[in-house]
């Protein structure tokens, strides 16, 4: 809710705004990050292989990325094609 973290344009999550967090917290966040983003990519990748089409990979991520921005609450940010940061 801080703003500190957005949805991508791919389906992962970033870092939007480090000044959100306290320093003392940014190695959590980095590290929080980086392990959602993890398991998504793991996600995707075995949706793809489950349904015998592992090259729908970036498929799948597309359709995700547009469901999380879709579902994400009001005041939460994603970004946009292009990359640009909008909140919902």
């Amino acid at each position: 809710d801080s703003g500190a973290i957005g949805f991508t344009s791919d389906g992962l999550v970033a870092i939007r705004d480090r000044a959100a967090v306290p320093l003392n917290e940014r190695r959590n966040l980095e590290a929080a990050v980086a392990d959602e983003n993890r398991d998504r990519k793991a996600v995707y990748r075995e949706i793809a292989v489950a349904n015998g089409h592992p090259e729908w990979e970036g498929d799948i991520q597309k359709t995700f990325a547009r469901e999380w921005q879709s579902n994400a609450r009001n005041g939460w940010y994603y970004q946009d094609a292009g990359g640009t940061w909008l909140q919902k």
